[in-house]
């Protein structure tokens, strides 16, 4: 799941990239809101998490730009104005969601994981194609009832491909949602990661469309 982070404090924006992260977000961070409306423009995120007191122009006022614009990505408006008269605004203008600062990093990573379940086709945290399990709020993966350890990028791959289950997504799909921007990715990185999950699941789980990129079946 690809995060747009809009925050003008580097130091809380590097803590929220490394804490998302270990959740199995992918965060891509911009300190003002006219990159944020740039970074929109040019690739539309899963979320976006928009900090209000930017250093340019105000987070209501990039709400309501893209909201104009005619986005629907999801917005979880994080800010120090916590006073209700603030969040109503906020709201009025288009946020699907409103954090107050200071915040818990895990209340944020489940509100991010409502917002998930809700671009999903799953109404559950739980996803099986065949004897597949995987939950994505215990971040597990059982197979035929066995549990299955992952190390991060290749479960943020398996469950990208489960969450598109019947789907042919490309490489550079893929890629997107497994590194952020900046972020060195080798030639075959995606290839390795492929070649380690089959080697975990039930054969033939992951097919390879050539010269598309991967899929897995319909549940």
């Amino acid at each position: 799941m690809h995060i747009l982070l809009v925050e003008d404090d580097d130091s809380l924006a590097a803590g929220l990239k490394q804490a998302l992260g270990h959740e199995g977000f992918v965060v891509n961070h911009v300190a003002t809101g006219k990159l944020a409306l740039a970074a929109v423009a040019a690739e539309l995120p899963d979320i976006i998490v928009l900090d209000l007191g930017l250093p340019d122009i105000d987070g209501l006022e990039v709400l309501s730009q893209l909201r104009s614009s005619g986005i629907r990505t999801p917005v979880l408006v994080l800010t120090a104005r916590g006073e209700l008269d603030d969040r109503i605004t906020g709201l009025d203008r288009g946020a699907d969601d409103y954090l107050p600062k200071p915040f818990d990093i895990q209340e944020l990573a489940a509100r991010l994981r409502v917002f998930e379940r809700r671009l999903s086709t799953s109404a559950s945290s739980t996803i099986r194609i065949g004897d597949v399990e995987l939950d994505t709020a215990a971040h597990a993966v059982n197979v035929a009832g066995v549990p299955v350890e992952m190390p991060r990028r290749e479960y943020m791959l398996l469950k990208t491909l489960m969450e598109s289950a019947g789907k042919v997504l490309t490489r550079e799909a893929l890629e997107a949602r497994l590194y952020s921007w900046g972020e060195e990715v080798s030639s075959n990185a995606l290839e390795v990661h492929i070649h380690h999950l089959r080697k975990k699941l039930p054969e033939k789980l992951i097919k390879t469309v050539r010269g598309i990129g991967y899929t897995v079946p319909a549940a």
